[in-house]
């Protein structure tokens, strides 16, 4: 059975990372040898580790070119079927994406990850998403929840959203001040705000299942998990499938220990937080809260090509929502798209309605108006990826 494909796909070229100087560069080029030593120093892998970490940064380096997965790793085939024309070519010049997902499950198998031994399922970025998950940050965050009842029904809703938006800035999260109407009306930088057809979506129909493909751990993914709460609790859904990774991926992403771990963070807190942990828990043993792991999660692959199990997941829900920027890159396809080419269009292929809730932290844009874009580019900033910028995209 062939699959809808999205418009004009052709017509926008691919990111990869050879031009210097761009976000894709500075990605391979900065921030994964940055990652590799920050690896190094949270955890005291031994010399076998160590050497092998050496290899992957000597691999990645300037001009390096992309060696294959080795063999004993157990998705090993698959990876060479994705990796099909890639491997022996420098890893600046094949797509970003499918380079950028390779980098992270090299830097397992590096690791041990999957290897028998006394360090297979050791979270490598577990020290980073557990310290700012106990962060004094977090406290004040979960406390700030025992204002949201004084807030109209509508406020709640946008609040809420918009917290699962923006993650763990600072600034932002559950934080009210006495006498303020809410989060919403004092966010600044939404690019796209589709927040009010989000929510008329789920108003118009009888409660159903929404999917919620999370993105990082820690104090991001507490927002998503008192945002799914709130879809339960006001009947918007009747249960919520969590997407999570099947195992560590990209540094932040959230694993189901992730979700464990946030659910006793808010059980041990006071008010409502801990309310909210209590109904989530119950939520999970009760079938309402469902946590999904597909390993499509973990492909270096868009979610144009998702296989038909996870299409029907997602066909099934009264609404799918994609968190994050990789969720966002996979959705639309990590092209150079004109930044006012049709949301609509790029997701036409998308089994049911979707929204993308991302803060802008990469060069893919979509669904910009025409006079939005020219501000943007009038400001001589970084918008694309600085994360001061996000948006709320709909395709009902």
């Amino acid at each position: 059975m062939s699959q809808p494909t999205p418009a004009d796909v052709g017509h926008a070229p691919v990111v990869v990372s050879n031009a210097v100087g761009s976000f894709a560069w500075g990605v391979l080029h900065d921030r994964h040898p940055a990652l590799v030593e920050r690896v190094r120093r949270a955890t005291p892998y031994p010399a076998e580790q160590q050497h092998a970490l050496d290899a992957l940064l000597r691999e990645t380096a300037e001009g390096g070119v992309i060696e294959a997965l080795d063999n004993t790793e157990p998705d090993a085939a698959e990876w060479r079927r994705w990796a099909a024309g890639h491997i022996g070519c420098r890893w600046a010049d094949v797509p970003f994406l499918w380079a950028e997902s390779y980098f992270y499950r090299k830097l397992l198998a590096a690791l041990g990850y999957f290897a028998p031994g006394p360090w297979p399922g050791i979270d490598p970025f577990a020290p980073f998403k557990r310290a700012e998950l106990m962060g004094a940050t977090v406290d004040s965050e979960l406390a700030a929840l025992d204002e949201i009842p004084r807030l109209q029904a509508a406020q709640q809703d946008t609040t809420l959203l918009h917290a699962s938006l923006w993650g763990n800035r600072a600034d932002l999260g559950f934080r009210l001040s006495a006498g303020e109407s809410g989060l919403g009306e004092r966010v600044t930088g939404l690019v796209v705000d589709d927040t009010t057809a989000l929510w008329d979506l789920l108003a118009g129909q009888r409660p159903g299942k929404v999917c919620l493909v999370a993105d990082n751990a820690g104090p991001e993914l507490l927002p998503d998990l008192v945002l799914a709460d709130h879809l339960l609790t006001t009947d918007r859904a009747s249960c919520v499938s969590l997407h999570i990774k099947p195992y560590p991926y990209y540094i932040s992403d959230a694993t189901t220990t992730d979700v464990l771990d946030c659910l006793t963070r808010m059980a041990a807190a006071s008010g409502r937080a801990s309310e909210i942990g209590g109904r989530l828990r119950q939520a999970v043993t009760g079938g309402r809260l469902l946590l999904r792991a597909h390993p499509f999660a973990c492909a270096p692959l868009p979610y144009l090509d998702m296989p038909v199990g996870l299409r029907e997941d997602f066909a099934s829900a009264t609404l799918t929502v994609m968190k994050g920027d990789l969720n966002y890159r996979r959705l639309v396809g990590d092209r150079h798209w004109p930044a006012t080419t049709a949301f609509s269009k790029v997701t036409a292929y998308f089994p049911g309605p979707v929204a993308a809730l991302r803060t802008l932290k990469s060069d893919v844009i979509t669904g910009l108006a025409p006079h939005t874009q020219a501000e943007l580019e009038a400001t001589g900033s970084a918008w694309r990826t600085s994360g001061t910028h996000a948006l709320v995209q709909v395709r009902t």
